[in-house]
C-alpha cells in the first residue's frame, strides 16, 4: 500500500495544532493516526503531539497481526492516553487540553480504525465515497436528534464543540470498526480543518485524477487553503494494493 501525510497550519491560525504520522510494528502493520488538538497557549499541539506518538510507540512494541486483538488494544491504549492528557491538563498552563483522535491500523487487507471526536476516517472505492466515522459534536447529535438540518449544521454558531476528546474526565468510549479493503480503494483521515473547506464530490475528484498520491494530498490541503483556511488541515491518504501488485 501508499501512504501520504499532509498537515498545513492553514490561513487564520498563528500555529498548528494539528499531527499526524505513521507507525509500523513488528509485524510490519502501519498505524496511522491524526489528532486536533485543543486548549489554550501551546497545550492543543502538545495534547495531540502527545496522543499520536504515544499511540505509535505503544504500537512499534507489539506484533499484533490479527484483527481480533484491536479493539481492546485500541480501548486499552486511548484510554491510558486519555488519563494521561486529563491528569496534564488539571496543570494552569495546560489547563482544558485535549485532542481529537483518529488511528487506522491495517493488517492484510482489513483497516481497523478506532474514533474519538470530529476528525473523520473515510474510504472511496473508485465510485462510492462513504464516511465511517460520526462526529462527536454537538451539531451531529442535534442532527441525528433532526432539530436541525444538514444545512444548518453547516454553518451552527455551535460546530466547533465536541462531545468526546482525549483527555476528558470521563472514560473515553472510542467508536471502532472495520473495512474490507479492495485493489484501489482510498482511505481518507482528516481533521475538520478539511472538510469543512472541501466537499466531498471535491476530494472524489482529486482522488480520481492522475496526480501521485502525495500530490493528491498536497492539492486537497491547497483547496482548503484557496477556501479560506480557518482551520489547520491535516490529512492522510492510503492507497490500497495487493501485495503481488506492488
Amino acid at each position: 500500500m501508499e501512504i501520504a501525510l499532509l498537515t498545513d497550519v492553514g490561513q487564520r491560525r498563528s500555529n498548528n495544532q494539528d499531527f499526524v504520522n505513521q507507525f509500523r510494528n513488528h509485524a510490519g502493520n502501519p498505524l496511522i493516526v491524526l489528532a486536533d488538538g485543543m486548549g489554550g497557549h501551546r497545550a492543543g499541539n502538545i495534547a495531540s503531539e502527545m496522543a499520536v506518538t504515544d499511540l505509535g510507540a505503544a504500537w512499534v512494541n507489539t506484533d499484533i497481526n490479527s484483527i481480533d486483538t484491536m479493539r481492546a488494544w485500541f480501548e486499552t491504549q486511548l484510554e491510558i492516553e486519555n488519563q494521561k492528557i486529563h491528569a496534564m491538563g488539571q496543570e494552569e498552563e495546560f489547563r482544558g487540553m485535549g485532542t481529537t483522535l483518529d488511528a487506522v491500523a491495517i493488517i492484510g487487507n482489513q483497516a481497523v480504525f478506532a474514533h474519538v471526536g470530529d476528525s473523520r476516517v473515510s474510504i472511496w472505492d473508485q465510485q462510492e465515497y462513504i464516511q465511517l466515522t460520526s462526529d462527536h459534536s454537538l451539531v451531529n447529535e442535534l442532527l441525528k436528534a433532526g432539530q436541525i438540518t444538514e444545512e444548518e449544521a453547516m454553518n451552527h454558531p455551535q460546530k466547533n464543540i465536541i462531545t468526546q476528546s482525549i483527555g476528558q474526565q470521563d472514560p473515553v468510549k472510542p467508536d471502532i470498526g472495520l473495512a474490507v479493503l479492495q485493489e484501489g480503494d482510498y482511505l481518507i483521515i482528516n481533521s475538520d480543518g478539511l472538510t469543512n473547506m472541501v466537499t466531498n464530490q471535491q476530494i472524489k475528484e482529486i482522488l480520481a485524477s492522475e496526480l501521485s498520491l502525495h500530490e493528491k494530498a498536497e492539492t486537497l490541503v491547497q483547496m482548503a487553503n484557496d477556501a479560506g483556511g480557518l482551520d489547520n488541515i491535516s490529512v492522510a491518504l492510503v492507497r490500497y494494493q495487493q501485495e503481488d501488485q506492488l
